[in-house]
C-alpha cells in the first residue's frame, strides 16, 4: 500500500486514518517496521510527517505460530470469500496474549487454514471485533486486508452491529431500560471496567423478555450503540444487575456453581462488504445456556421471545 502525505501531522495518525484502523494497532505496525517514509523504515509512531512525503506500507503476512492443542471446534455459519462468521464457544479467547497460554479463536482459524486479514497485525488476524473470553456467540472474521476495512467502517458508523442474550438477577424493572454511562478502567479493581468520570461514552439499551418460573431470574435482550470492553456487564452492574455465571461483576450467591456467564451474542448483522447485500445471521444458543434456559423458563414463552425473525421488535426496532 502507499500514500503521499497531503498535510503535516503524526505518522501514527495519518495512517489511522488511511487504514480505519485505531491508533494502537498502527503503531505496533509501525513499531514491527512494516512502514517506509520516502524508502526508509520508520518504527517511531509519533514521527512528525511533511506534505509530499511518500508512505509504503507492508502489511504481515499470517506465519503459524508454534503449535498448540485446539481441543474445541468452531461452528461455521456462513463462509464465502471475504468472510467468516461463526458461533464462538464459550471459554474461548478469541486472539494471543501475553498473559493467554492456550489455543485461541486465532489459533484455530490459522490451524484450519482459513485466509485471514493481516491488516490488525499478526496477533489479530481476521479479526474485525471480539467477544471475552466466556462469552459464546456470533462474530465476523475477515478473509481479506478490503474485506476488514470496509467491515471496520460498518462499525464505525453502526451499520453492523450485534443483538444480545442475557439472564439476570434481579429482573428489569421496565420492558426497555437505556444505559448511558462511561466506561473505564475500575478504580478498585483492575480486572474490571466501570462507570468513572475518565471513561469512554457507552450506551446500551437492554429489553425485558420473559421472567423465569420463579419470577427471580430473567432473559434479556442487549442492544450495544457503542462496542466498549464489558459494555453489557459493566451497564448492568450500574443499576445492581449482574448476569448468571459472571464470577467478576455477579454478587456471591448460589448461582457461583454455574460454569459460564449466561451471556450470548445472538444476532450479527452487516452489509456485505463485496456487495452490499444485509446479512443477518443467528448463533444458536450454546447447549448450557439452552439446557439452563429450559429448565427455568416456560418453553412455549422462550421460544417466542427468542424467535431471530422478529427479535429486533423487542426494542422497537424495524431491522428485519
Amino acid at each position: 500500500m502507499t500514500f503521499e502525505v497531503n498535510k503535516a501531522e503524526r505518522l501514527d495518525i495519518f495512517l489511522s486514518q488511511k487504514l480505519n484502523e485505531t491508533r494502537n494497532q498502527v503503531a505496533h505496525l509501525i513499531k514491527q517496521g512494516s512502514v517506509k517514509i520516502d524508502e526508509k523504515v520508520s518504527k517511531k509512531p509519533g514521527v512528525k510527517l511533511k506534505t509530499g512525503q511518500i508512505l509504503h506500507v507492508k502489511l504481515p503476512e499470517v506465519i503459524p505460530q508454534e503449535a498448540l492443542p485446539i481441543n474445541f471446534d468452531v461452528d461455521i455459519l456462513y463462509e464465502d470469500d471475504d468472510i467468516l462468521i461463526i458461533n464462538k464457544p464459550s471459554g474461548v479467547t478469541v486472539h494471543p496474549a501475553p498473559s493467554v497460554k492456550e489455543a485461541t479463536l486465532v489459533d484455530w482459524l490459522i490451524h484450519k487454514g482459513i485466509s485471514l486479514s493481516t491488516i490488525s497485525g499478526e496477533e489479530r488476524h481476521g479479526i474485525v471485533h471480539r467477544l471475552d473470553k466466556g462469552t459464546s456467540g456470533v462474530m465476523v472474521v475477515a478473509k481479506n486486508n478490503e474485506a476488514h476495512e470496509n467491515l471496520s467502517k460498518q462499525l464505525q458508523d453502526k451499520s453492523m452491529g450485534r443483538y444480545y442474550l442475557a439472564i439476570i438477577t434481579p429482573p428489569l424493572k421496565n420492558r426497555l431500560t437505556t444505559i448511558e454511562a462511561k466506561i473505564g478502567r475500575s478504580h478498585n479493581n483492575r480486572l474490571k471496567m466501570a462507570d468513572v468520570e475518565h471513561g469512554k461514552d457507552a450506551k446500551t439499551l437492554f429489553s425485558s423478555l420473559i421472567l423465569s418460573d420463579d419470577e427471580k431470574l430473567q432473559l434479556i435482550g442487549c442492544k450495544l450503540y457503542t462496542g466498549r470492553t464489558h459494555q453489557i456487564r459493566a451497564h448492568l452492574e450500574t443499576i445492581n444487575r449482574h448476569i448468571l455465571g459472571d464470577h467478576l461483576y455477579a454478587i456471591k450467591s448460589k448461582n457461583d456453581k454455574i460454569a459460564r456467564i449466561m451471556l450470548h451474542a445472538y444476532i450479527l448483522y452487516l452489509k456485505h462488504p463485496r456487495n452490499g447485500e444485509m446479512l443477518h445471521v443467528n448463533a444458536p444458543i450454546a447447549q448450557q445456556m439452552q439446557e439452563y434456559l429450559n429448565s427455568n423458563f416456560n418453553q412455549e414463552s422462550l421460544n417466542e421471545a427468542t424467535q431471530p425473525s422478529t427479535f429486533s421488535h423487542h426494542f422497537d426496532d424495524t431491522l428485519f
